[in-house]
């Protein structure tokens, strides 16, 4: 299966990084999108080297990424971490940038699209946006990440985000059980 990861400057580049990491141990083909903000973000966060994963990596500005054409087959894509400026521009169908337009691309061939916000507190306008996208056929999955696993580690924290965007992508993975109601 064949996926694109899209990364944008918004705070919360362990997502991405641990999101990559996991895919870079499976057979799926992933294009990755980086935008100029989450190059500089990386540095101050995690300085993760974005070609170690195996995968091509394309500029924000690229007009060569095979997810900007419809008649390219993907089985969905994730914008991880997915900033309020880009979740604007796909909301509002500006299309200016590699990550917008593919994004565009997924939702009028109604593929599978994982925005994983990361702000907070949402502004009316933030809200406004989730919705316009909901409606098109998205998935907005703020960065808020569970406790009921009983999560040790900063990873694990992680990865419990990480783990929804996988199902919600409808990849297996065995990274945190889901929820259990207690005594069962």
């Amino acid at each position: 299966m064949r996926y694109v990861v899209g990364v944008t400057g918004a705070s919360g580049l362990l997502y991405a990084e641990r999101l990559l990491r996991f895919l870079s141990t499976t057979e799926h083909a992933v294009d990755l999108i980086v935008s100029t903000n989450a190059r500089r973000v990386n540095k101050q966060e995690c300085g993760m080297d974005f070609s170690s994963f195996g995968y091509p990596v394309y500029a924000d500005d690229a007009a060569d990424v095979p997810a900007l054409s419809g008649s390219q087959r993907y089985e969905g894509g994730a914008i991880v971490p997915c900033s309020m400026a880009t979740l604007g521009r796909i909301a509002s169908g500006v299309a200016e940038t590699a990550i917008a337009r593919a994004a565009d691309v997924f939702l009028k061939e109604r593929r599978r699209l994982v925005l994983v916000v990361r702000e907070s507190p949402y502004s009316l306008i933030h809200l406004r946006n989730m919705t316009q996208v909901t409606l098109a056929g998205a998935v907005v999955l703020p960065a808020s990440p569970g406790f009921y696993t009983g999560p040790k580690t900063i990873e694990a924290l992680v990865d419990t985000i990480v783990a929804r965007v996988l199902d919600l992508l409808g990849i297996e993975h065995a990274l945190c059980p889901p929820w259990t109601p207690p005594g069962e």
